[in-house]
């Protein structure tokens, strides 16, 4: 059984900053596509950010762009997601999710349905 464990949710004020972490088995973070999505309360589950070309580039949700930096360390099998400028519209678990690596070969798009392994998920709180 994969499994990936999100951390580093909480609760901060508008303008705040929150860095979450995703730790996956290494053969599941050399070997899968994984990226962050979010849902909000009330809405649909949303891509957030994964890496593509090989890890070269990166897509972001045009709602987060310029906000939010996606980064890895293989070293410790993590992914980093650091969110700046935070918003009360950020509000939502957020959560890391595993899939078939041709799904980072694409620059568009994080199709959730594709994505077959997720994590538990971790509480991001934003007042205003």
């Amino acid at each position: 059984q994969v499994e990936l464990v999100e951390s580093g949710g909480g609760s901060v004020q508008a303008g705040g900053s929150l860095r979450l972490s995703c730790e996956a088995p290494e053969y599941t973070f050399r070997r899968y596509c994984i990226g962050w999505f979010r849902q909000a309360p009330g809405k649909e589950r949303e891509g957030v950010a994964r890496f593509y070309f090989g890890g070269r580039l990166i897509y972001y949700d045009v709602a987060v762009k310029g906000r939010f930096t996606l980064s890895r360390d293989d070293a410790k099998h993590t992914l980093y997601l650091q969110m700046d400028s935070l918003k009360p519209e950020d509000t939502g678990t957020y959560y890391c999710a595993a899939g078939p690596a041709d799904l980072c070969s694409s620059q568009f798009g994080m199709p959730q349905a594709s994505y077959n392994v997720w994590g538990q998920g971790t509480q991001v709180i934003v007042s205003s």
